[in-house]
């Protein structure tokens, strides 16, 4: 066990890096604030749907490595492998309630997304396909993160992943479902916007 300092220090530094809105800060560039435009988000779908599709696909990049980098830096240095993805929780954490926003963020598919994709590729390429396969099948992005983030902790089950690392899967899930609670309540009522391909 290392310094138990140093491992808060990472952890915070972490959570800094995650709560950056990229998504807003790519957006002001074009003089749009996307949490005055469509479901008022700061990921890059509405970032996409307010100011274009060149700043959405940024946002998603910058969106991804900010939790990605992290768990990077864990696994390059020989932290413990639980501890390195705890990072990208941390950084998932600060992406969904960033202390610049008043707590009030993305809802943390991309950061999850980049903290597992550098964390369990494998595992991570399952998830995109089943994304990808029911987002095309219904073109509702939502709909997609929510099936394929639920399906995450059985498909690291299922390729025989520590019980630990499964476990933060799921606090991962949890948090995104809670994140998502209104594009759930309107999928149920049919209310959700479809992207139009």
């Amino acid at each position: 066990m290392g310094d138990p300092k140093l491992y808060v220090f990472y952890l915070s530094l972490s959570y800094l890096l995650g709560s950056i809105p990229f998504g807003l800060i790519l957006s002001k560039l074009k003089g749009v604030d996307p949490r005055k435009v469509g479901s008022g988000n700061i990921g890059a779908t509405n970032v996409m749907r307010a100011v274009g599709k060149r700043l959405g696909f940024l946002t998603l990049l910058c969106d991804l490595l900010k939790a990605g980098l992290p768990v990077l830096f864990g696994r390059i240095s020989n932290l413990d492998p639980l501890f390195s993805i705890s990072m990208g929780f941390a950084s998932f954490l600060g992406h969904s309630f960033p202390i610049w926003l008043k707590f009030r963020g993305g809802k943390g598919v991309a950061p999850a997304l980049g903290a597992f994709l550098f964390f369990n590729p494998h595992a991570t390429l399952y998830a995109i396909f089943i994304f990808v396969f029911v987002f095309f099948l219904w073109r509702y992005v939502s709909l997609a993160s929510l099936v394929s983030s639920f399906s995450f902790p059985f498909i690291l089950f299922l390729l025989g992943e520590r019980k630990e690392v499964v476990f933060m899967a799921s606090l991962f899930v949890a948090l995104i479902f809670l994140r998502h609670r209104e594009n759930i309540r309107r999928l149920k009522e049919g209310r959700e916007n479809r992207v139009n391909l």
